[in-house]
Order: C-alpha cells, then structure tokens, then sequence
C-alpha cells in the first residue's frame, strides 16, 4: 500500500494544480480551443489560439472574471447568424481588444483597449457573425485594422 502512496499524492497535486490553474485564468476548461489567423492588408499573418464561445452561456460569461490571457490567445465568439450585437465589460478586469467580424471574415470594426468593469454597451456598426476578443493593445501593436481577413473554420462554412 505504501508503494502506491507516492504516486497517488503526486497525481492529487497534478489534478489540484491543473485545477487551479483553469480556475486561475478564469476560462471554463470546457470550451474548445481552436486555431485562428489574422491576415493583415500589409501581408502579416497573426495567429491566435481561441476559445470558442458558441453557445449562449458561453457568450453570456465570455471572459468575465479572467485574470490572465496571453498575447497569442483570445476568445472567439459566435453568434451563430449575422446580426447587430451589443457586448460589455461586466465582471471583465482585462481591457480587450474586440474585433467584430462579418460572416466572410472581415474585421469590420476595432474596438480598442476597453474599459474593465464597465457595463456600457459596445453595439457593432452593421451585422457582425463574430467577434474576437484579444488583449487591449495587441491589435495597435500588431497592425490590426478595420479590413483585415480572420481565418477560422466559421468563416469557410458560411454563405458569402
């Protein structure tokens, strides 16, 4: 019994850090994480891996309480249809970059660096199917513009 006392603690310490290391980020460990590009007009290629929000909980919690997120990741959300939508910053202590994407994946509208807690509504110009959240900054930092080609598999399945 002793033998297997060791090896049992270090993966209850294994569990335990994964655990907390979720729930330090914030980000629910049950959204999928996939691969996405940005292709700028001036020829650069970003990539991002993305938590993908696709159902109404998931969009409804986005990445509220997220303490942490990398330069390299985000989270997409998708609405599914295009339509007008609203977004905000409740319970949201990052600043975010919010790309709103239409259904070809063109990023219509940049909204940059904006404000945590807030629960002013940010409402996309026309009907967006997506928008990508990102750290505040990184789309100034990166060139990002209105214009710009996201590359998911959202975006090649739909109509254009």
């Amino acid at each position: 019994m002793r033998r297997y006392l060791l090896p049992g603690l270090c993966v209850i310490a294994l569990v335990l850090a994964l655990h907390t290391m979720t729930l330090a980020s914030g980000i629910p460990a049950s959204l999928r994480v996939e691969a996405l590009e940005i292709h700028t007009a001036a020829g650069e290629r970003h990539a991002f891996k993305v938590h993908v929000a696709d159902t109404p909980e998931a969009r409804g919690r986005g990445l509220m309480f997220v303490t942490r997120l990398d330069a390299d990741r985000g989270m997409l959300f998708d609405f599914e249809r295009p339509q007008r939508i609203g977004m905000w910053m409740k319970n949201t202590p990052l600043s975010l970059d919010m790309l709103f994407i239409d259904a070809a994946g063109r990023i219509t509208q940049v909204e940059a660096r904006t404000r945590p807690f807030s629960t002013e509504s940010i409402h996309s110009r026309e009907e967006v199917l997506a928008v990508l959240e990102i750290n505040g900054g990184i789309a100034g930092k990166l060139g990002i513009r209105v214009g710009d080609r996201v590359r998911h598999p959202l975006f090649e399945r739909q109509p254009h």
